[in-house]
C-alpha cells in the first residue's frame, strides 16, 4: 500500500501532544540564547535608566521592530488568498501576555538591581519546575523524563542561587517571583499560539507590554530623553534581539511542543546569562556554579533524546 502524503505528528508517550521537532527546538534555543545574553545588557541599561523607562523602551522598540513584519505578512497572506486568524482572538491573546510580561520583566529588572546577572537568570528559569507544576492543573500529562530533567535543572540551579544557609536575597525572591509570572506566560502562549499568528501575537504582546511599562515610567521615574540616547546599545540589543527576535522565536517554536519540555529548553537562557556574567561582566564563576551551568544543559538533553518506545514504531512507517 501507499504511504499517505500526510502524517500526523508523532505524539509523546504520556503526554498527548506531539513529539517536539528539531526545528522547534532550535528556535526555543535560539531565544534562550539572547535572553541569556540579554540579562548582560539589562544589568548594564540599568546604569542609564530606571526599571521602567528601560523596559517601556525596549518593548515599543521590539513592537516597531515587528509591525513591518506584519504589515507584509498580511500582504502576503491577501495575495495568496489565504483567511487571516481571527483578530479578536489574536488581540485578546496579545493584551493577555503582554500584561504578564510587563509585570514579569518588571519584577526581574528591579530583582537585577539586588542580585548578579547569573543567578537572576538561574532563578528565573526556574519555570521549568513551575510551568509542569502548573500544568497538573491544566489536567496536562507530563512524560516521566520532564519530570526527572525538571528536577536534576532545579538541583543545578541550587548549586548557583542558594547560600549554606538556604537564604535569599531581596533581589533574588523578587526574581523568583518573575519566574511565577514568567512560568503563566508560557502556559498563555501554550492556549494561544496555535490559534493566532505569532508575529501578530507577538507584536501586540509588546505594544501592550511597552504602554504600560511606558505610562508607569512617566509617573514614577520621569525619564529623560538624554537618558535613552546614551543607554542606545544596551536598550537597542534589549529591544531588537530580546524582544523582537527572541520572544517571537518562543511563541512560534511552542507551536506544537509541549510547554514543559519547552521551558526546559528556554531554561538554557540561565547557563547562557552565567556565562555572559563571567566573561563580560567579570563576575565570579566557582567551580560549583559551573557544575550547576552543566547539570542544566544536561537536563535539556535528556528530554530531547528520543523514546525507546517510539522506535519500533517509527522503523515500522519507514518500512
Amino acid at each position: 500500500m501507499m504511504k499517505e502524503s500526510k502524517k500526523e505528528p508523532k505524539k509523546i508517550p504520556g503526554t498527548g501532544q506531539a513529539k517536539v521537532s528539531w526545528k522547534n527546538s532550535l528556535m526555543l534555543f535560539l531565544a534562550a540564547f539572547i535572553w541569556g545574553t540579554s540579562f548582560v545588557a539589562q544589568s548594564v541599561g540599568m546604569d542609564y535608566l530606571g526599571p521602567l523607562s528601560f523596559n517601556g523602551a525596549r518593548f515599543l522598540m521590539g513592537s516597531a521592530v515587528l509591525l513591518p513584519v506584519v504589515c507584509f505578512n498580511r500582504a502576503r497572506k491577501k495575495r495568496q488568498k489565504e483567511k487571516p486568524a481571527d483578530f479578536r482572538t489574536t488581540l485578546t491573546g496579545g493584551v493577555c501576555c503582554g500584561l504578564v510580561l510587563c509585570a514579569a520583566s518588571l519584577l526581574q529588572q528591579y530583582g537585577i538591581l539586588y542580585t548578579t546577572v547569573g543567578k537572576a537568570g538561574f532563578i528565573t528559569a526556574l519555570y521549568i519546575i513551575l510551568v509542569p507544576f502548573f500544568g497538573l492543573f491544566l489536567e496536562k500529562k507530563i512524560a516521566g523524563k520532564v519530570w526527572t530533567g525538571a528536577a536534576i535543572a532545579a538541583f543545578g540551579m541550587y548549586l548557583l542561587c542558594m547560600s549554606e544557609s538556604l537564604s535569599l536575597g531581596r533581589g533574588d525572591s523578587l526574581v523568583f517571583l518573575c519566574a511565577v509570572l514568567f512560568s503563566v506566560h508560557i502556559l498563555v502562549i501554550d492556549y494561544f499560539s496555535p490559534r493566532v499568528d505569532g508575529v501578530e501575537l507577538s507584536c501586540i504582546q509588546f505594544l501592550t507590554a511597552g504602554v504600560t511599562a511606558g505610562i508607569l515610567a512617566f509617573l514614577f521615574e520621569g525619564p529623560d530623553m538624554g537618558d535613552f540616547v546614551n543607554g542606545i546599545i544596551p536598550l537597542a540589543y534589549a529591544g531588537i534581539l530580546s524582544c523582537g527576535v527572541a520572544y517571537t522565536l518562543q511563541v512560534l517554536g511552542q507551536k506544537g511542543t509541549d510547554p514543559a519540555i519547552a521551558s526546559l529548553i528556554l531554561s538554557l537562557e540561565s547557563t547562557v546569562s552565567v556565562l555572559a556574567g563571567w566573561i563580560i561582566l567579570n563576575q565570579t564563576l566557582t567551580g560549583r556554579e559551573l557544575t550547576g551551568c552543566i547539570l542544566v544543559f544536561c537536563a535539556v538533553i535528556l528530554v530531547q533524546l528520543p523514546d525507546k518506545k517510539a522506535l519500533p514504531s517509527e522503523e515500522s512507517e519507514e518500512s
